[in-house]
This record gives structure tokens, C-alpha cells and sequence, in this order.
């Protein structure tokens, strides 16, 4: 036991050490997102609190209004904004400000209004005009039960800041949804502690303040100094990160390309290999918005309003999902008719096809499959009701999925599981489902002795992985599209798998993945 744990250890401080680099920039992401919130809650949550102490006529609308918006899950409040204010830095600051709001609001009002009326009685007794009133009495004996709420709503959002990469804003949460995406415990781990840690130290120096000035014999003087000092260090610390940041990875390049990619192990291979053929063949700057929650639904809006410049999608997701049309069965075809509409329509063009399929499929335990006799969904059809399904969200939406299936095939399951993309499997080896959708090229169907249900009355389309690019992007750099057709018809079914096993099942990163793989084919360089 002793030795698993330290193994267990060493393997964390190995992957820290491995993506110092890469947590030391979600870390400055996480610092600077969560700063920017607080800074803002004060201005506006203060403001307000004054405001309710003064205007006692709208304290129950606003304070209604508020307790509302803090009922709505935080996962469903970014995806509400994306329409709005898109996805990104702008989304996550605007939720984390929501958020923030309550506890600001309601420390502010209430430390500011408990404050004993025979002091301020005494204040306008002596001559006090209001301003004096509220700036020598009620504030600072008000002060500490508005810190107190500081205390709380900052690690609240150091917190909560952490569900930012859900919309592609960055942040420590990145690590955190990549482990789980990549089945990395490790990387889970890693981004769980840093953002721990992170809220632990900024609540212990807060806290530390908050003594100093709940302390009678604390001078003024004195006060006032030290907070403006920890408000000078808060301020300096998030621009030394990013200037430092920016001098590490500053190079020649000066102008940037958004590539972002779905929360898939194969999503972020495929997109560290766009990434890393432009970096290696132009000058351009690639800014990767990897694991974006939501996937094509999140992704194809910020491809139209110009946040995203290239992703990898799927061609039968594409013209079922979004054009939803009915389906084609020739690959080629399918290609055509992709090409022209999303032209046509959108001002996006497939660059070129991977060249694997990764359709979807139905899988079951081998030995629950060799029991039962199950071999096609059609033999899983008659044995439907005594088995329970799992499938991600999307997967109950899409034209192409359950709905759709499960009328072709009179499937009849004793119970439906909607369950989170990368957490299927888990759920299948729990046996909490028995029955879960995958895609071909999952590397877990081979490491977990899964049968794959043969599709014998073809309801499933084709989904060969290819490269969107918004038009505009390669009118202002015509480079990119020779580059990216380098990619074209390099990837088979077997070799995706197997690059999948890599990230999945060995813990390889997506980067040293993706870049092994272009050396053995010899599009970029070797070193």
C-alpha cells in the first residue's frame, strides 16, 4: 500500500514536471480571469450594496433578481451567454461576475446597515454632514463584514473560474477537463490541487488582513498603507505573469490563428496536429482552444462569428447536425455536397478529410455478448429491455442518434443513462449501464475486451474527420490551405486508434502524440 501511494506520487510530480510549461500557462489564465472578476464584483457589488442601503425601495427586486440568477447551474449559465457574448475570456468573466455578485451585495448592504444607529445618531449630533456619516462611521465599522464576504466570493470564484475552459476561456480547469477527457488521473489531479492551492493562499492572506483589522490596536495609518500595498502586489503580480509568459513563447511570428478542438483524446490530437503543421511550415501564431464543452454546438457559432478560425469536425456531424439533412452513403459524395453548402452558406471550407471514419457504434462487455448471443443491434433488439443504455447528451439530440436508432432497430431498453462523453466507460466497467455508444476508433473497445455491435441495416453515416476553415481566414493567409492539405488521407482507422491508445491508455500527451506521428510521416522535420 505504502508503495502504491508513493508510486501514485511520483507519477503527479512527474507529470507536473512534464507540463510545467502547460500548467504554468493555465495558471496565469486562472490568475488573471479570476482577478479581472473580483476586481469587477467589488466595483459593481459594492456599488450596489450602497445603493439597496440607501434606496430601501428596490432592495427586495434587486436582491430577487440576484438569488434567481445564483440558482442557475453555472454549466447551463455559460452556455446561455455563447449566443450573446460568445465563448472565451468575455463569457467566463460576465458568469464569474454573476456569481460573484450575492455574497458582495449582501455583505456590503448588511455590514453597512447593522451598523448601531446611536453612532450615527451621535455622528449628526456632533455636526456630521452625510458623506462624513457614512465615510468615518458606517463604513469603517461596517468594513469587516464586507470583507468577510470578500473573503468568501473570491474563493468562490478561484473556484468556479475553473469551469471557464468548458467555453474555451482557459484556466486551471483545462488541466482538469483534459485528464478527464484523456483518462489522465494524474492531470486531473494536477489541475484539481493547483486550483486548490490557489484558493487556500489567496483565503490565508486575506484572512490575514482580516485580522489586522478587526484588531482594535491596529492604526489607521498603518491600515490603510498595507492595504494599498496588497492592492498594488495583486495588481503587479498578474503583469509580471503575463509579460513574463508572453517573453517565453514571443517569437517571430506576429499574427495568430484560432484552432479549437471538441473534449475528445482524438479532438486534441487532431488539433495539435493542425496547430503544429502551421507553426512548422508559416510564421502564424496558433492560439489552441482545445476541449471546448458542447462541441459542434459551441464551436460552429465561434467559427461564424470569427473567435475560431479552424477545428477538425466530422462530415456526417456536419451535414446531419448542422445543415441536417437527410443521409448520403458515399463518402465522396458526402465530401461534395459538404464542401459547396458550408461554402455557400457559412463562408467555411473543408480543407481536406484525415482520412479515417469514426463513425458511431453500439459496444457491450464480450462475455455479456457471448452469453446473450449478440452480435448486430438487431440481435440486441429482442434482449433490449433487460439492459440499461448510457450515451452522452448529444448523442439523445442528433438527428443521427438515439431517437433514430432505436426506431429503425425497435429498441426498447429498461433504462436510458445520459452520461458525460468521457465518462461512458467508466460507467460501463462500474456496470452502472450495460450497454453505451462509442466511436470506432475509441481505444477502450480493444483495452476493455468490448464487443462492437455490427450495424447491419447501415443507420449509421459516414464520419470521416476533416479540416473547416473559415473562408475569410484563408483569404488573409492563402498559405494555410496548402499546409493543411499535407494532412490529407494520412490518418487510416487502425493508425487513429492506435494514436488514441497513445493518449488514452499509455498517458502520453496529445502534443507529443501529434508531433511523433507528423515526424514518422515526414511532414515536419525531425530535430
Amino acid at each position: 500500500m505504502k508503495m502504491l501511494v508513493l508510486n501514485s506520487f511520483e507519477d503527479l510530480f512527474e507529470t507536473v514536471f512534464e507540463r510545467r510549461v502547460y500548467l504554468f500557462e493555465l495558471l496565469v489564465q486562472h490568475f488573471v480571469l479570476s482577478l479581472t472578476a473580483v476586481i469587477l464584483i467589488v466595483v459593481i457589488g459594492v456599488g450596489i450594496g450602497i445603493s439597496l442601503l440607501r434606496y430601501r425601495g428596490i432592495r427586495q427586486v434587486v436582491l430577487g433578481i440576484v438569488n434567481f440568477l445564483y440558482t442557475i447551474p453555472s454549466i447551463a449559465m455559460f452556455g446561455l451567454f455563447i449566443p450573446l457574448v460568445g465563448i472565451g475570456f468575455v463569457n467566463a468573466l460576465v458568469v464569474l461576475v454573476i456569481y460573484g455578485l450575492l455574497p458582495m451585495i449582501r455583505s456590503t448592504y448588511t455590514g453597512l446597515s447593522e451598523v448601531n444607529p446611536h453612532l450615527i445618531d451621535a455622528a449628526k449630533g456632533m455636526g456630521a454632514t452625510p458623506s462624513q456619516v457614512f465615510f468615518r462611521v458606517r463604513w469603517p465599522l461596517g468594513f469587516p463584514t464586507i470583507l468577510s464576504g470578500f473573503r468568501t466570493m473570491v474563493v468562490m470564484t478561484i473556484a468556479l473560474a475553473g469551469l471557464a475552459s468548458f467555453i474555451g476561456a482557459g484556466g486551471l480547469g483545462q488541466a482538469i477537463y483534459r485528464g478527464i477527457n484523456t483518462n489522465n488521473s494524474n492531470l486531473i489531479l494536477a489541475g484539481s490541487i493547483s486550483v486548490a492551492l490557489l484558493a487556500l493562499v489567496t483565503d490565508i492572506i486575506i484572512g490575514f488582513f482580516e485580522k489586522l483589522i478587526r484588531n482594535k490596536k491596529f492604526r489607521a495609518s498603518r491600515y490603510r498603507r498595507i492595504i494599498l500595498s496588497a492592492a498594488l502586489f495583486l495588481l503587479f503580480i498578474p503583469v509580471l505573469l503575463i509579460v513574463f509568459n508572453r517573453e517565453r513563447v514571443k517569437d517571430s511570428r506576429t499574427d495568430v490563428i484560432v484552432v479549437a478542438t471538441k473534449p475528445t483524446s482524438e479532438q486534441y490530437i487532431l488539433g495539435e496536429i493542425i496547430s503544429r503543421l502551421i507553426e512548422s511550415n508559416t510564421k502564424l501564431q496558433v492560439k489552441r482552444v482545445f476541449g471546448i464543452g458542447g462541441g459542434t454546438s459551441n464551436i460552429h457559432p465561434g467559427m461564424l462569428s470569427g473567435e475560431i478560425d479552424i477545428y477538425p469536425e466530422y462530415t456526417g456531424t456536419a451535414w446531419l447536425f448542422v445543415l441536417k439533412k437527410k443521409k448520403i452513403s458515399d463518402p465522396d459524395s458526402l465530401f461534395t455536397s459538404l464542401q459547396r453548402m458550408y461554402n455557400e452558406e457559412y463562408g467555411l471550407t473543408w480543407v481536406a478529410r484525415f482520412g479515417f471514419n469514426n463513425t458511431y457504434t453500439l459496444v457491450l462487455p464480450e462475455a455479456t455478448a457471448e452469453r446473450d448471443d449478440i452480435e448486430s443491434i438487431s440481435d440486441l433488439s429482442s434482449k433490449s429491455k433487460q439492459f440499461t443504455f448510457g450515451a452522452e447528451f448529444d448523442f439523445f439530440e442528433r438527428e443521427d442518434g438515439f431517437h433514430g436508432l432505436s426506431e429503425l432497430y425497435s429498441l426498447k431498453f429498461n433504462t436510458l443513462v445520459e452520461l458525460d462523453i468521457n465518462l461512458k466507460f467508466n460507467a460501463l466497467e462500474n456496470k452502472t449501464v450495460d450497454v453505451i455508444n462509442a466511436f470506432s476508433t475509441d481505444s477502450r473497445i480493444k483495452q476493455m475486451n468490448l464487443r462492437t455491435l455490427r450495424d447491419n441495416k447501415n443507420y449509421f453515416s459516414v464520419y470521416q474527420a476533416g479540416i473547416v476553415v473559415r473562408q475569410k481566414t484563408l483569404e488573409k493567409y492563402p498559405e494555410l490551405k496548402k499546409v493543411l492539405e499535407k494532412a490529407g488521407n494520412t490518418i487510416n482507422d487502425s493508425t487513429m486508434t492506435m494514436l488514441n491508445y497513445q493518449v488514452e491508455i499509455l498517458n502520453k500527451s496529445p502534443e507529443e502524440v501529434a508531433e511523433a506521428f507528423l515526424k514518422s510521416k515526414g511532414i515536419i522535420k525531425q530535430p
